[in-house]
Formats: C-alpha cells, structure tokens, sequence
C-alpha cells in the first residue's frame, strides 16, 4: 500500500541520489585538482569549473539529513548516533574543503596555494569514501538492539565490504569528476582529463563488479529480490560499461549521462535492498527500524508533503538555472580567472 510513510521514503532516496549525481563529480574534481593543473592557472580553473556549484550541491546532503530527521526521527536517531565519528570525519572534510576553496587564493605563495590544493583532495576524498562506507553497512545490516540502540563503534562500520563500497564510490566520482572535466574545461586541461578519464574507466569497472559480486554474499539481496538483479543493478554495469565505449570515443556528452546514470541506478538498488526497511539490524531482524516504527507522526508527514509540494519545485527550478548560466567552457586566460 502505497502512502505517506513510502512517500517520504522514496523522496529521501530522490535527495540522497541528487546528493550522489551532483557531489559525484564535484568530489572527482575536487581530488583530481592536483594531478590535473600543472600550473597555478590550471589548477585555478579546475576550480573554476565547480566554483558557482560546490556549495549548492552539499545543500542537497543538508536537506536529505533534515527530511530524514523529519520524516523518520527514529531513523534519523540510529543512523547519527551510530555513525557518529564517521559523520564527523565527514563534516571535517566538508569544512577543510570549503575553507580551502574560500583561502588558496588569498596569499600568492606557491606552499600556501599547493597546501589548500591538497586539502581541497582529502575534503573531497574523505566524504566520497565515508559516504560509500556508509550505504554499503546501511544494505549489509548494523548491530542494532531492540531499543533501536546501535551497539558498534567505527570500527564496526570498516568491514570488507564497506570499504569495497567505499572504494568503488571512490572510483566512480573519480572517473564522473574526469569527465565532467572534460565537458568543462578546454585546452590542456581537457586533453588531461580525456586520459585520465580513460585509465579511470577500468579500476572504477573493477571495484563495482567486486561490489556487485559481494553483495549477493553481505546482503539479503537474494532473499528479497531474487536471484535475477533485475533493471537496475544490471542497468548500473551496463552504463558503466558503456561510459568506457563512449570515452575512448571522445563522446563526452554520453559518457557523462552513463556514468550519471550508474550513480543514480546504484544507489537506486541499494534503497530497494533497505526498503521497506530504513536500518537493518544482524543482530535481530525483528529490531530494525522500517518506515513505520520509525516514522513521525501522520499529520506531520501530511503537512510536510505540503511544504515540499511547494517549495522543492523552486529549488529544483533555481538551481538548474544556475547550472545553465554557469554553462560555458573555463579557460586559463587570466582575464576570465577569479581569484
């Protein structure tokens, strides 16, 4: 029965997912930076090229975690207390990567401007592994007791499994970013990241195969969705497969929809391996939290698909704007840089 409960379960899966397709290659960007600008201008327009972007894309992460403390504040309780230090990390590299973009260019010295570069890196690699982590333990299933208490620490959470979610995340953003990258910058820039884009394709097809293998044995994928993965996950190696072709082709445009799409399928998968489920407890499965015993109250939901029956419409609105006026190639000539 379809109500306001899968509503809002299905809208949070739509802010996660705009958070994964949007901050994808905007992390890549972020950890190609120095490997990609040779020089101070290189790297400056690298920037350039999520500058108007960054801070509207982590809007959507903000949104996902208050529609989740919302919509489901038990959900919102487990998840954040469990993944306390993980989210800290998270919010770390976050902070250190906004500083970064804001203090590089406020000093002309060549160690201040390589320092920030560096840690434009780890705040974008930190978030884009932790993330992955994070929803490959949220498929596998967390020590969760019958008071909805998680029962693990951090070191729960660094199984083999997370971390091959983290790493394949990482992988994926990487060759999103290169590609992204490709569609944005001109000249040498360009030709950089049409190669690394092109040796990025084949690790990042590798960690989500190993992905795609291990969740049969992690997760409960078999008993709730069959042994045939059905149109998404299939779908997910498909694109990702495909952006390869479309790469080593110079087709930039499609391999850039291929590897958007694989992001969004992905992610897609593993929000049906949860559902109806929101945090699935090994210790007991008759103590995970689903969206009904975690869930606010109706009228609460009720007047929150009101608000966002309103309001998400302008902001989806707004921020495709953005991305239109921002539209054009970067280029290193100086006079269209910002510092």
């Amino acid at each position: 029965m379809f109500d306001l409960n899968t509503l809002w379960f299905i809208l949070i899966a739509i802010l996660w997912i705009g958070f994964y397709f949007l901050e994808g290659f905007d992390f890549g960007v972020g950890m190609l930076l120095p490997f990609l600008g040779k020089k101070d201008e290189e790297r400056r327009a690298v920037i350039n090229a999520i500058g108007p972007h960054w801070d509207g894309n982590e809007v959507w992460l903000l949104t996902a975690g208050g529609a989740t403390f919302a919509a489901f504040p038990q959900w919102y309780a487990t998840m954040f207390s469990g993944f306390y230090l993980a989210l800290f990390l998270l919010l770390l590299g976050l902070i250190v990567r906004g500083v970064a973009f804001e203090f590089r260019s406020k000093d002309y010295n060549p160690k201040w401007r390589k320092l920030w570069d560096w840690a434009i890196f780890a705040g974008s690699f930190l978030p884009a592994l932790l993330l992955g982590v994070a929803f490959a333990n949220l498929a596998k299933g967390l020590p969760i007791d019958g008071n909805m208490m998680f029962t693990g620490n951090l070191f729960t959470l660094l199984n083999p499994y997370g971390l091959l979610g983290g790493l394949a995340t990482v992988a994926v953003f990487l060759l999103h970013g290169a590609i992204f990258l490709c569609l944005k910058a001109d000249g040498e820039i360009k030709t950089r990241a049409e190669a690394f884009a092109k040796k990025l394709w084949l690790p990042a097809v590798i960690l989500v195969l190993l992905l795609a293998v291990a969740t049969f044995f992690y997760t409960d994928f078999i008993e709730r969705l069959g042994i045939d993965p059905g149109a998404f996950p299939l779908g997910a190696l498909v694109t990702l497969l495909l952006a390869g072709w479309f790469v080593s082709r110079k087709q930039n445009g499609w391999a850039f929809v291929m590897t958007a799409l694989n992001i969004v399928l992905t992610q897609v998968t593993f929000f049906l391996i949860m559902f109806p489920r929101v945090m699935i407890s090994n210790t007991d499965p008759a103590f995970s939290l689903d969206i009904w015993n975690a869930a606010s109250s109706p009228y609460t939901l009720k007047v929150m698909s009101i608000v966002a029956a309103i309001f998400v419409p302008i902001v989806l609105a707004y921020q495709g704007y953005t991305y239109w006026v921002f539209r054009k190639r970067v280029t290193t000539e100086k006079k269209n840089l910002v510092y």
